[in-house]
């Protein structure tokens, strides 16, 4: 199965996902999302992580924001 990747720019990704980019960062550094690329303005992100937000038909206003991706499960160390 191939996995579906359409990379955006921090502003696509928080449109899509209706929530402040500070958050689609935070995200990133929580391992939440993956960050492709690095340094100002050459990062990307895989809206295909990102869950879609719900705006108004017409006026694309934000109804509400896509809810946010589970954090990822960490494997306990052995003693």
């Amino acid at each position: 199965m191939a996995l579906r990747t359409a990379l955006v720019t921090e502003d696509a990704a928080a449109y899509y996902a209706g929530r402040p980019g500070v958050t689609i960062r935070r995200w990133a550094h929580e391992g939440r999302i993956q960050r492709y690329g690095s340094g100002r303005g050459n990062v990307r992100y895989n809206v295909f992580e990102l869950n879609k937000a719900d705006r108004d038909e017409w006026t694309r206003e934000l109804i509400a924001p896509g809810v946010a991706p589970s954090i990822p499960q960490r494997n306990p160390k052995a003693a």
